[in-house]
């Protein structure tokens, strides 16, 4: 399925979560079983370039993403969320975003020295949030193999912040 077919199920929505936003919902992807399918087996190609042990989610429609991902392809799912939300000893990294300041968190022990670490998200906008991702992963001393969105905002650069040396897919861009 090329992306102008993916495009006809995104529903743009303007001003939100704020004036000026074009948001670019994914539900109605999730909505339809087949596109859905459609989409986890375009992950799945992704998946046989790099190899990963491990994927990895960033909240909060990353969840959704990675961890069919990871259901279809037997491999495990390690939430990234944000600050407060985990149990145990964590792991965090800080960040700046657009407008104001975040942080990202794993479970210490769910990365490790060599596991090979795919990243998936909805969405790449200004890529903020998957740098920070990147940058924890790299922290923990993993291996980052590879980042795929289903969403690419080409226009706000965000692919220049992510590393030069991984994979990075993207089944629809504007």
């Amino acid at each position: 399925m090329n992306s102008l077919n993916l495009k006809n199920f995104i529903r743009e929505i303007p001003d939100f979560p704020k004036e000026g936003i074009l948001f670019r919902d994914i539900s109605p992807l999730m909505e339809d079983p087949k596109i859905w399918a459609q989409i986890m087996n375009n992950f799945s190609q992704l998946c046989m370039k790099v190899q990963p042990d491990i994927v990895v989610g960033i909240e909060a429609r990353g969840f959704i993403v990675g961890s069919s991902l990871a259901y279809k392809e037997g491999l495990g799912f390690i939430p990234f969320r944000k600050p407060g939300k985990l149990p145990g000893d964590v792991i965090g990294i800080d960040y700046k975003l657009e407008y104001g300041n975040d942080r990202l968190e794993a479970n210490e022990k769910s990365l490790y020295k060599g596991i090979r670490v795919l990243l998936i998200d909805d969405l790449l906008a200004t890529g903020g949030t998957a740098k920070a991702a990147s940058d924890l992963i790299f922290l923990s001393q993993a291996n980052l193999v590879g980042i795929g969105f289903i969403i690419e905002l080409s226009e706000l650069n965000g692919r220049k912040k992510l590393p030069k040396d991984v994979i990075i897919e993207s089944l629809v861009k504007y």
